[in-house]
């Protein structure tokens, strides 16, 4: 019996009929199960889905369950190549457990986070991972904390991606000590002078970078000075916008400039083409992250490499595993200096 273009949407009992077998041999051939059935039955229950063009309610099964088989996944900018970067693992692990990815984008707003985070938990997903960096004094944050605790008090698995902080589950990225490894290599190049681009004083990734690069500076006796440090949107646009206030000021004294991630150098590279400055013939730039980007732009851009992918897989692992039940389970990955041709031996 097929369905009927104009008919009612096939239910599971009308798939157990058209099969000939019990309802809950039909919902544990169709849903998952853990209980074994047999083949000849599950065969038979999959040709009559078939047939009737039956399709499970997810919803339902929620209710029934208490979650789906789904992974909210809250990015803060599925454009910026970091994040879209992220997901793909995430997207990728999930697969593998037979779970669906469902993203949400913050636009970099924690209220925005915080009203996402509400709308999500009323659609019963199996976990929630938050990826970005925290600001410091927002005023969303017990409220967001809040929030999260309730969905992981009705079963719900929370993990953080370079969140650091906050009493869940994280995987998390040692900025600083990334930061400081690729000033000492910088100077290790022979580089003395520097200028440095970050994101908003409230931004803790872009802190911790800043604080890892001075101290592997410092290391050397050298410091930036304060007229040096310019700061913009966590963007590519707003590298842009703090390479061309350097340029305002003069870049005479400068030989290298560190942005804080990637898409900021690419923006300042892009400001220094555009006022005819040649890089690294007349100054050298250095990002961090390591998006694929970097390594295709002319001068490929030398930065500090973060397994992005690999975040987002150990993500998924560990919100399945017994560890996310554990709320301070910190996952730490290694980052390394990779040096390219955007800042050459002097």
């Amino acid at each position: 019996m097929a369905a009927s273009p104009t008919a009612s949407p096939a239910t599971l009992h009308d798939v157990a009929r058209e099969a000939g077998v019990s309802l809950a041999t039909a919902s544990r051939s169709l849903n998952g199960s853990t209980r074994k059935v047999n083949d000849e039955y599950r065969q038979r229950v999959l040709a009559a889905a078939a047939r009737l063009n039956y399709s499970p309610n997810f919803s339902a099964q929620a209710v029934a369950k208490g979650s789906t088989s789904t992974v909210a996944l809250l990015v803060s900018d599925i454009a910026d190549p970091y994040f879209s970067s992220i997901a793909a693992g995430v997207i990728r692990a999930a697969e593998t457990q037979g779970l669906i990815v469902t993203m949400a984008v913050t636009e970099r707003s924690t209220e925005r986070e915080l009203e996402l985070v509400r709308a999500l938990r009323g659609q019963r997903p199996r976990v929630m991972i938050l990826t970005g960096s925290r600001s410091d004094g927002s005023e969303s944050q017990a409220a967001l904390v809040a929030e999260l605790k309730a969905f992981a008090a009705t079963g719900g698995r929370v993990v953080l991606i370079s969140q650091e902080g906050l009493p869940f589950s994280t995987v998390v990225v040692d900025n600083y000590l990334g930061a400081r490894a690729l000033a000492n290599s910088l100077v290790g190049q022979g580089y003395r002078r520097f200028a440095a681009i970050g994101g908003a004083r409230t931004l803790v990734t872009s802190r911790d970078r800043l604080a890892g690069f001075a101290d592997g500076l410092a290391e050397h006796g050298i410091a930036i000075h304060p007229d040096h440090i310019v700061r913009g949107e966590f963007t590519r646009d707003g590298g842009f916008a703090a390479a061309t206030e350097l340029l305002a000021d003069g870049i005479g004294q400068i030989d290298l400039v560190f942005a804080v991630s990637d898409v900021m150098a690419i923006g300042a590279m892009s400001a220094f083409r555009e006022a005819g400055i040649v890089v690294p013939r007349d100054i050298a730039v250095a990002g961090f992250d390591d998006i694929d980007t970097a390594r295709d732009v002319t001068p490929a851009l030398t930065t500090v490499h973060i397994p992005l992918a690999d975040l987002g897989q150990q993500a998924v692992e560990l919100a399945l595993s017994d560890a996310a039940l554990s709320s301070d389970e910190v996952i730490r990955v290694e980052t390394r200096v990779v040096l390219r041709a955007s800042s050459p031996q002097l």
